[in-house]
């Protein structure tokens, strides 16, 4: 129930959420939950067009207005709105309206929601392509994984991207980050101060009921969003190199892949003879996660932390993964399942703890644990909250101290904004 005087809070997101098709969508609707926890009068709002998984925001009490880019419609709505919080789902978002709403809402509290560090992950993709390039070797990819910091500022610093994103996120009063990897990244090797970052990883409560149990469950399963280019190259690599080294230890194995948006390219990999079946898209990817013993995820870049191994944990099944897969989501805790760093070993583990039901119940366990200590809603939403309010309350203060983000702002916003004027004005005279 929104209260009479509650917190505005607009959401400009890059998409519309599909929380059943990408972590990153689970996120932002996990942030609004909490925000509607608190009261709060949120609008969502949004340049792209609908996707067919999209969630129904209305349902939830959350106005849905379309927007349009380069388009002065924008600063009517927002000064007629006149939100108190203004957050960005992703960094293109405060590109293209940061301006505007510093312009006509100049006492909103701008956030940006990050889900990943996307020039980080850019970059490590370029590396794996570059290393594909020189070598033919499609087995042991351990010198890409978790490198120092030092040597991931060096492969981003020269990148448009990264210089795009970094500006984005010392331009906003908060940015709400899901990896403290990312988080020493920024502080360590870009500078940017710690206040302007919040660790909000993924938030989840852990089911009250038992996970299915070793001998109730069969198969590998592999899931993930196919038009994000991590999920896709993995599914390359199992087809071409770990999966014919599963089904060598276990012949009849059956590996099972879902993904939204599934494009030809990967339904051309179906292949039942093999236990290879692309089957697009979950309706339910907690049923069939529960109905699989192993979840493989083999991913060789990447970047921030992995909605698939949060919802393997939720629902008790181990995971193989790679050190980018792993990055920044267990802390000191046992991995629930294994790390590896080469085709034979995500093989040999994945199959290992298939076939013992003592190891596989100790992976469980961990998971369980994990989930439990550093994942719960009931600590970080009220965190988030706490950190917004602590930003509102001292905002003059957080703006003169970050004097480069203001330096920034009057750069940008002013290049921007004559660049959107004159799209706009161009597209007026084609009509």
């Amino acid at each position: 129930m929104i209260q009479p005087h509650a917190t505005k809070v607009l959401v400009i997101g890059y998409v519309w959420p599909e929380p059943r098709s990408s972590a990153a969508s689970g996120h932002v609707m996990q942030i609004l939950d909490t925000f509607l926890q608190q009261g709060w009068d949120i609008t969502f709002s949004s340049p792209a067009g609908t996707g067919e998984h999209r969630a129904d925001l209305t349902a939830l009490g959350i106005r849905e207005v379309p927007i349009e880019l380069n388009n002065s419609s924008f600063d009517a709505f927002i000064s007629e709105l006149a939100p108190d919080i203004v957050l960005f789902d992703q960094f293109m978002m405060e590109e293209q309206f940061g301006w505007r709403v510093e312009k006509h809402c100049p006492n909103a509290l701008r956030v940006l929601e990050t889900s990943d560090l996307q020039s980080l992950r850019h970059a490590r993709h370029q590396r794996l392509k570059d290393r594909l390039k020189a070598s033919d070797d499609n087995n042991d990819f351990s010198d890409l994984f978790a490198p120092a910091l030092r040597e991931e500022f060096e492969l981003m610093a020269d990148t448009d991207l990264a210089k795009r994103e970094i500006a984005a996120l010392y331009r906003c009063d908060l940015n709400l980050m899901i990896s403290k990897v990312e988080i020493e990244l920024l502080v360590e090797q870009f500078k940017l101060p710690r206040n302007l970052l919040h660790w909000c990883p993924l938030m989840v409560e852990p089911a009250c009921v038992p996970p299915t149990a070793f001998e109730d469950r069969a198969h590998f399963l592999s899931i993930g969003n196919f038009r994000h280019a991590p999920n896709w190259d993995a599914v390359l690599w199992m087809k071409t190199t770990i999966w014919p080294l599963i089904r060598e230890q276990l012949p009849a194995a059956q590996l099972h892949i879902y993904g939204a948006y599934t494009p030809p390219k990967a339904t051309a990999l179906h292949n039942p003879a093999q236990g290879f079946h692309v089957m697009n898209w979950a309706e339910d990817a907690l049923q069939v996660m529960s109905a699989a013993r192993i979840c493989l995820a083999p991913l060789r870049f990447g970047a921030g932390i992995k909605g698939k191994i949060v919802d393997a944990m939720l629902c008790g099944t181990p995971t193989v993964t790679t050190p980018i897969g792993a990055e920044a989501m267990h802390g000191e805790h046992p991995w629930p399942g294994a790390v590896a760093r080469t085709a034979r070993e995500v093989a040999d583990c994945a199959v290992r703890l298939y076939k013992n039901e003592a190891l596989w119940a100790q992976a469980q366990s961990h998971g369980q644990r994990l989930l439990a200590d550093r994942y719960k809603t009931s600590e970080h939403g009220p965190a988030l909250i706490k950190k917004l309010l602590h930003c509102q309350q001292h905002l003059p203060q957080l703006r003169r101290d970050n004097f480069t983000g203001s330096m920034l702002r009057h750069h940008h916003h002013k290049s921007t904004q004559y660049m959107a004027q004159w799209i706009e004005a161009k597209n007026r005279n084609l009509t």
